[in-house]
């Protein structure tokens, strides 16, 4: 069975019922979630063997975290006790023509206090298959950028396969700190996943004739986004989401993979969103599932996506399905009806 590493940070999430404003809550359901976490978790769904890597303060609040990836099959064992917080981020879901709300808490948490001494790759990897990683992680800080570093540099020494998400926050650190960070960390990346925008927000490189804000996306201009993205940093293959966001609720959704001497895209799915927080993270785990099931580009990019389009119809950040059911999507089984 292929295994995989994620390295990232685990949140606890803390959000009104429904969608509630903050200012109209008189109570916050607690979650947890955060991008690699959700990548680990799906993949447990499909059987692969994960393991998530990050540090959790040693107390209940750690270890509530910490159960919630056992629940999923997750392999914990490597992750560091220490630090005195858990970082949360706050949710506000957003309906029609208001758009969600993310608020985060997170300074001073054991992950974005955690150092390099704190790991050992060495043992981690071993037998490893797979190594992800998200643009999330090195924003939290430059000490998380050097383990992000170390990582990679032990992945690329003993072949893993390293993907990344490029998944750009400007909450948390600049444009010009990003491609400065992510240029460094995208030598020992083989493959790179973006969104519609952090090609440009992190290299500059952007689509021509496409809208984001209004809705309105140049899908073929993103093959030459690919290409560039291929070109300058080396990447062996690029995917890229194409969220066309006609509101809040209501999406359209595609993806494209490029392997440097095709495009392969997606079909596209209209998707009425319950929950957006993590679409991407099931895309990515998609992909790598895809990748290690030595699937065709384009089953692959079929797959992935036809997994992120389940993930908006469920409550959290985690994509509680099945690989039996993303490929019976996949399969053009996306009526909804009730199963008997």
């Amino acid at each position: 069975m292929p295994r995989v590493i994620t390295l990232g940070e685990i949140m606890l999430r803390l959000a009104p019922q429904g969608y509630n404003r903050f200012v109209q809550a008189t109570s916050l359901e607690a979650t947890y979630g955060g991008a690699e976490a959700n990548v680990a978790v799906s993949l447990a769904n499909y059987g692969i063997a994960s393991s998530f890597i990050t540090k959790l303060p040693k107390h209940q609040i750690g270890d509530a975290a910490l159960n919630e990836l056992r629940r999923y099959g997750v392999d914990v064992q490597h992750i560091v006790r220490g630090g005195d917080r858990l970082g949360i981020y706050y949710l506000e879901k957003g309906a029609s023509q208001r758009p969600s709300l993310v608020i985060y808490d997170r300074a001073g948490s054991s992950m974005q206090k955690a150092e390099v001494e704190d790991f050992d790759w060495a043992q981690i990897f071993q037998d490893a298959d797979w190594f992800h990683f998200t643009g999330i992680s090195p924003a939290l800080g430059d000490n998380v950028a050097a383990i992000c570093m170390e990582a990679c540099r032990e992945a690329k020494k003993r072949g893993i396969t390293v993907s990344c998400d490029l998944n750009y926050r400007k909450k948390l650190w600049t444009k010009e700190k990003a491609a400065r960070v992510m240029g460094e960390l995208a030598q020992y990346v083989d493959i790179c996943i973006a969104n519609e925008e952090d090609a440009n927000d992190i290299f500059g490189i952007s689509s021509e004739h496409s809208d984001v804000v209004g809705g309105q996306l140049n899908y073929k201009a993103y093959q030459k986004v690919a290409a560039q993205l291929s070109e300058q940093c080396g990447f062996k293959k690029v995917a890229i989401t194409l969220r066309s966001s006609i509101s809040a609720s209501d999406n359209k959704w595609a993806a494209l993979l490029y392997t440097g001497q095709q495009s392969y895209f997606s079909k596209e799915y209209k998707i009425h969103i319950v929950d957006r927080v993590g679409g991407g993270d099931s895309f990515s785990a998609g992909l790598i599932f895809g990748e290690l099931m030595d699937y065709a580009p384009q089953q692959t990019i079929e797959f992935a996506v036809a997994a992120s389009c389940l993930k908006h119809s469920i409550e959290g950040d985690l994509n509680h399905v099945s690989a039996d059911e993303v490929r019976k999507l996949m399969d053009g089984d996306g009526s909804g009806r009730v199963s008997r």
